[in-house]
């Protein structure tokens, strides 16, 4: 029988080709670095090539290494399916979940559904990897997650989408502030306003602009936030004004602050929450069973123009 490349020599090549370092793909792999050493050594020895240039300082990836690299994740990817499989059809919602979310999502949302879940599925393992949407769907495509919580419509092709609901957006002004006496205002308000947005990564900066058709009009700072607390201490201190989704503020993230929230009229878009999964995942009925519960934590008050929260989108092309 030909001598074949083991699942543990592929996790290493996996993981040296991310951290392009010995030290830290070992620590990623829970093993010494000596011991991921030989294990590459080993893996070119079955292939009989390098898929590794070590120096001093630094790892490069051959060309060869590269190509073998991404079959090793399609193999490694397939032989976790065949476990989660094997697992669902034993213990649905049991085992490890990778979930990716983006940071205008998880802090305003996770708390009030992570209880629940412990509760109802004490056998699930769920781990939570917060970044940009760019890099948790990259995450998602190679198979270092299973699972995504994010803002639609994103790009994205070889993923089914479930969106869970839809939110509005709410005008955050300083306390004082002209706009504040107001009890409903309108996007054409903004055009001679100094509009504070996350910074360029965020995709609530292009879901906020899209929503309230502000894109090249409203006046433009300077100064961008790299987080919604930053962004609401800048209104607070009164450098602008700035929109905030809905769970934003229902999870208070202005309290204590010298800020006046003022509702948008009707005729202003709205942002859809969904989860975003593989096509090939086996485990398509579990993320629905937790899409459930996450509909019951999101905004009540949100409809759509049917009068009710879509269930189902596919991914934007």
């Amino acid at each position: 029988m030909q001598n074949l490349p083991t699942m543990k020599q592929l996790q290493y090549l996996s993981a040296l080709a991310e951290h392009l370092h010995f030290g830290l793909a070992a620590e990623a792999c829970f093993v010494t670095q000596s011991t991921l050493s030989a294990g590459i050594r080993e893996l070119e020895d079955v292939l009989q090539a390098k898929v590794a240039e070590r120096t001093n300082r630094s790892v490069i990836i051959t060309p060869l290494g590269d190509r073998l690299t991404s079959m090793a994740r399609d193999l490694l990817r397939g032989a976790e399916e065949m476990m989660e499989l094997a697992r669902s059809a034993s213990a649905p919602m049991s085992g490890p979940l990778r979930l990716g979310v983006i940071p205008t999502i998880g802090p305003y949302i996770l708390p009030a559904v992570l209880p629940p879940i412990h509760r109802n599925f004490p056998g699930l393992e769920l781990y939570l990897r917060e970044d940009f949407t760019d890099r948790l769907v990259e995450r998602l495509l190679d198979g270092r997650l299973d699972l995504l919580l994010l803002a639609l419509p994103y790009e994205m092709d070889g993923v089914e989408t479930e969106v869970l609901f839809e939110e509005g957006f709410v005008l955050a002004c300083p306390t004082g502030h002209p706009l504040a006496e107001e009890t409903s205002v309108d996007t054409s308000a903004f055009e001679n306003q100094p509009l504070l947005l996350l910074e360029e990564g965020h995709c609530l900066r292009r879901h906020a602009l899209e929503a309230c058709s502000l894109a090249g009009r409203f006046k433009r700072k300077n100064f961008e936030a790299s987080s919604m607390q930053t962004l609401v201490q800048m209104v607070s201190l009164g450098m602008g004004i700035t929109l905030l989704p809905q769970m934003a503020v229902d999870a208070e993230v202005t309290k204590g602050l010298d800020i006046s929230l003022v509702p948008l009229k009707e005729s202003v878009g709205t942002r859809q929450i969904g989860l975003v999964w593989r096509k090939s995942s086996t485990r398509e009925a579990e993320f629905r069973l937790l899409g459930d519960m996450l509909m019951k934590v999101g905004p009540q008050k949100q409809p759509n123009k049917a009068g009710k929260r879509p269930r189902k989108a596919k991914a934007e092309k």
